[in-house]
C-alpha cells in the first residue's frame, strides 16, 4: 500500500510539476529561441487549416512525449521511480490535449464554450494569451492554472499602454459576458 501511494504521489506532483515547468518552457523558448515551432500556433485559423490537421507547433508534444517514453522505459529497467514521472508527464499531456488542443482551440470534431466555473476561466485565459499578435507582450502562460480574466486585461493594458482592439479581446470579453 505505501509504494501505491508513493507512486501515486510521485505522478501527482509531477502533474503540478510540469504546468510549472510548462509555464516556463511557453514564456522562454515557446516564446524566446524555440518560436520558430511555436508561431504556426499563433497564425489565424485559416492559415493553421491550409496547412492540414497539424501544426508545426505540435513538434512540442511529440518531444515532450518522447522525454515521458525514454523516462517509463528507463523507469521498467530498474530506475525508480522514472516510470512514475514519466507517468505523471503523460497524464500532464493529456489533459494539456483535452483543455488546450479540445477545449479552447477545438481541434476535434465538436464545439464547446464553457459558460462558467474553472473551464470558462482557462478558456479564457487562453484566449487573452492569443489577443496580441506575435511573441512579444503576451499573457497567461500556463495551461492548466489561469489567471483571472480581470488581472490579464490589466496586464495587458500595462504592456501595452492601454486597452488591445482586435477580435481575441472583443470575443474574450463577450464570452464574459455569457
Amino acid at each position: 500500500m505505501a509504494i501505491l501511494l508513493s507512486n501515486t504521489l510521485i505522478v501527482l506532483l509531477t502533474v503540478a510539476g510540469m504546468e510549472v515547468f510548462a509555464w516556463f518552457a511557453h514564456k522562454y523558448v515557446m516564446h524566446g529561441w524555440g518560436w520558430g515551432w511555436h508561431r504556426s500556433h499563433h497564425e489565424p485559423h485559416s492559415v493553421r487549416q491550409a496547412h492540414g490537421w497539424f501544426e508545426k507547433n505540435d513538434l512540442y508534444a511529440v518531444v515532450f512525449a518522447g522525454v515521458a517514453i525514454v523516462l517509463i522505459a528507463a523507469g521498467t529497467l530498474g530506475w525508480y521511480p522514472l516510470q512514475w514521472i514519466g507517468a505523471g508527464m503523460t497524464a500532464y499531456g493529456f489533459l494539456y490535449f483535452l483543455a488546450h488542443d479540445g477545449l479552447v482551440h477545438q481541434r476535434w470534431p465538436f464545439r464547446y464554450v464553457p459558460r462558467h466555473g474553472y473551464l470558462k476561466r482557462l478558456y479564457q485565459a487562453h484566449r487573452m494569451h492569443h489577443a496580441v499578435n506575435g511573441k512579444e507582450g503576451c499573457v497567461s502562460f500556463g495551461f492548466l492554472i489561469a489567471p483571472s480574466v480581470s488581472t490579464l486585461k490589466r496586464q495587458l493594458r500595462e504592456k501595452h499602454g492601454g486597452a488591445l482592439q482586435n477580435s481575441s479581446t472583443r470575443d474574450v470579453a463577450r464570452d464574459a459576458r455569457a
